[in-house]
């Protein structure tokens, strides 16, 4: 019987471009992941829900349905040459499916573990990585378990489908547990204990297939309603804090045998322990300010990874802030917003729009990013920036 030479082996030769990339997912890391290959001379295709995706408005190619269907993969697999992701909610059994045909990075193991809640929190506690306590929830018995051993108030989680604050309730009343998970339709989920944090945080890693890892500065993140709204690199925590978050970061990529790009979120306590929040088996939006400020972005490093070449560095030209923006802004414009302004008001602001045609509250539409030698100032910079396209200062 034959076999397809292993991809993934280090002696395995590069892909060098103009080779034909596949993403998976069209939405807007999709199309920065396929900007950057195109960059690097590669040509680059997307499978997509949408003929108008972002991703697909600058494939080269697109192949256009559902990764669960065979006749759809069957036809992304002829035009890719390697296959990568955008987000983890991709079918984990039609990955495994690719890679007996073409490179798969990351692998259908790390996508499977990360797309799942519970077999994450598993993967953590398995490996000694510090994280939330936590127990599963799967009945009413459970949901009980979970209160008596956690105390509240606590989180609910669905083990699946759940991103920026969805398919989660904080429960704060015994009494109200069963129908919080009621509210949750019954679903598998996670009860997390309440973490008393005064920052979340993240680190985004990216990592060779010959296990040589690097990872930017941690990221200090703040929210609005569950979606991240700003960040600012480096975080301006203690040298000590910082250092230990990329190890943790480190750590968990190896432990995962990645080969690709992921993201660590963190809660950063009162009493100064870094706890891992989730893992992202992908870029990460806390991560999209390297696109200007290091030698090689988080999608960069994602073609390096997906093609085995070696990764680019990821020390900071200089600290940097991001601020997203979100359909809200279209809505408090009533329309297009005054980019002209935004951008008039402060030279050194890097626009970033994602080619989404409906705006609507909490939809991620592009972002604005800043570099400035103190990352507070950055921040400063890219909020008022964002202000200006209101006509506001």
């Amino acid at each position: 019987m034959s076999h397809r030479p292993d991809p993934d082996r280090p002696e395995a030769p590069p892909l060098f471009p103009p080779a034909s990339l596949g993403v998976i997912g069209g939405g807007q890391l999709g199309r920065m992941f396929l900007q950057a290959a195109q960059r690097m001379g590669y040509r680059a295709g997307v499978l997509a829900e949408h003929e108008d995706a972002p991703g697909a408005q600058v494939a080269h190619w697109s192949v256009v349905g559902r990764d669960q269907d065979v006749a759809t993969l069957r036809a992304f697999r002829d035009r890719a040459e390697a296959v990568t992701v955008e987000f983890e909610n991709v079918s984990a059994p039609a990955l495994r499916w690719l890679s007996r045909f073409r490179p798969v990075r990351p692998g259908w193991k790390t996508v499977w573990t990360a797309q799942n809640r519970l077999r994450e929190k598993a993967f953590l506690t398995r490996h000694g990585i510090p994280h939330a306590p936590w127990r599963p929830v799967r009945s009413v018995e459970e949901v009980q378990a979970a209160v008596r051993v956690l105390g509240l108030p606590m989180i609910l989680k669905t083990a699946a489908s759940g991103y920026d604050g969805k398919g989660q309730i904080r429960v704060d009343a015994a009494c109200r547990a069963a129908a919080a998970w009621d509210d949750l339709g019954r679903a598998a989920c996670v009860a997390e204990g309440w973490v008393d944090f005064v920052a979340e945080a993240s680190v985004v890693v990216a990592r060779g297939r010959d296990g040589r890892a690097a990872c930017y500065p941690l990221a200090l993140n703040r929210h609005d309603r569950h979606i991240l709204d700003t960040t600012v690199m480096p975080a301006p925590v203690g040298p000590v804090v910082a250092m230990e978050a990329r190890e943790m970061a480190l750590g968990v990529a190896q432990a995962l045998e990645t080969i690709g790009v992921l993201c660590v979120e963190f809660f950063l306590g009162r009493d100064g322990r870094l706890l891992v929040n989730e893992i992202a088996p992908r870029p990460h939006n806390s991560g999209h300010l390297t696109i200007e400020a290091a030698p090689a972005s988080q999608f960069e490093q994602q073609v390096r990874a997906v093609c085995g070449l070696p990764l680019g560095g990821t020390d900071l030209a200089r600290p940097a802030a991001m601020v997203n923006l979100l359909g809200d802004l279209w809505i408090q414009a009533g329309g297009e917003p005054r980019w002209d302004f935004a951008l008039a008001h402060d030279p050194g602001v890097s626009l970033h729009l994602y080619g989404k045609q409906d705006p609507a509250p909490g939809r991620k539409m592009g972002h604005l990013t800043v570099l400035d030698p103190d990352p507070e100032s950055a921040l400063f910079r890219a909020l008022a920036a964002r202000a200006c396209v209101l006509g506001k200062m």
